[in-house]
């Protein structure tokens, strides 16, 4: 039989067997990962978009008309361009001391983005210290600190974040400490859960018998095999983040003016909703449309790293 009918066999037979001709060539990892991630369009959509307003965040010296802080007081509240009273210079129009709104927006992103993955860090780094200390010692050590998030997660969320910023002072450090604080809590639980499952397994065990330190065991062992749903939170806890910070910057607990911050542009324009209500809209839709991005990404990402909702 020559190689060619020989192939044709095999596939013959894997048609017979209900097998798919796909099926039988491995995927790698990252073409495993995107192949999943990808069945989600709601995901591949947030993708685009975010990558859209990460690309607006970096180049926004570049891409901004004007600079966000300069105040033009022969423009004070100019309507969009496509509205009567319009200016070209002035796509979005400008706010009430003159500062034009698309450039602030831009440069807004910048600090958005900044204050998630800032938070993230924070809050993920010291979560899974804290919850790999939890879930392998156990006893004691484990009850302090699971009652101590416990106590987090008791209160409102921005409340907590308000409270803690009160005590360090407003600013946008501040906020962004007290965010991740907030935060942390989500982060000790789901890994003290992932440790608690995976240290029961027969891999953990052998790395005990063989010598494997305390150490090599935590961040070597059964670390790696616990990231997929950290990876998931984390995504989620960005947005989160990103929503966080607009609402202390309204509240006057986060940015302060002039900072072009999502949330700090809608504290100032608030009492101007009903006379100029693209100083409030545009900063709004600018929140909505990042944050859905996110959780539409965070969709996706769970989809392509959970062996359970995959598709075989």
């Amino acid at each position: 039989m020559s190689h060619i009918e020989a192939e044709k066999s095999a596939i013959d037979e894997r048609t017979e067997a209900g097998v798919p001709e796909t099926a039988a060539k491995p995927r790698s990892g990252l073409s495993e990962f995107w192949y999943y991630f990808s069945q989600n369009k709601g995901a591949v959509i947030g993708l685009v978009i975010f990558l859209i307003i990460v690309a607006i965040a970096v180049f926004a010296p570049l891409l901004a008309p004007h600079a966000p802080t300069i105040q033009n007081r022969d423009a004070l509240l100019i309507p969009p361009m496509w509205e009567e009273g319009g200016r070209s210079a002035y796509i979005l129009g400008t706010d009430p001391v003159g500062r034009d709104v698309l450039s602030r927006l831009m440069y807004g992103a910048r600090f958005s983005l900044f204050i998630g993955v800032v938070v993230v860090i924070l809050s993920v780094s010291s979560g899974v210290l804290l919850g790999l200390v939890a879930g392998f010692f156990r006893g004691w050590i484990d009850t302090v600190i699971m009652r101590v998030m416990d106590v987090i997660l008791a209160f409102p969320s921005l409340l907590l974040a308000l409270v803690l910023v009160a005590i360090l002072g407003p600013g946008l450090t501040n906020a962004m400490i007290a965010i991740a604080l907030v935060l942390q809590p989500h982060f000790v639980r789901l890994t003290r859960a992932s440790v608690l499952a995976e240290s029961e397994r027969e891999y953990v065990t052998s790395a005990r018998v063989v010598g494997a330190s305390r150490l090599r065991l935590m961040f070597v062992t059964i670390l790696p095999n616990c990231l997929a749903p950290l990876i998931v939170q984390a995504t989620l806890s960005f947005s989160n983040a990103i929503l966080d910070a607009a609402a202390l910057g309204f509240l006057g607990m986060g940015a302060q003016p002039p900072t072009p911050e999502w949330g700090t542009m809608l504290a100032e324009a608030r009492e101007f909703i009903l006379r100029a209500w693209w100083v409030v809209t545009f900063p709004g839709l600018a929140i909505l449309i990042t944050v859905l991005a996110i959780n539409l990404m965070g969709d996706g990402l769970r989809d392509a790293l959970d062996p359970k909702l995959k598709r075989s």
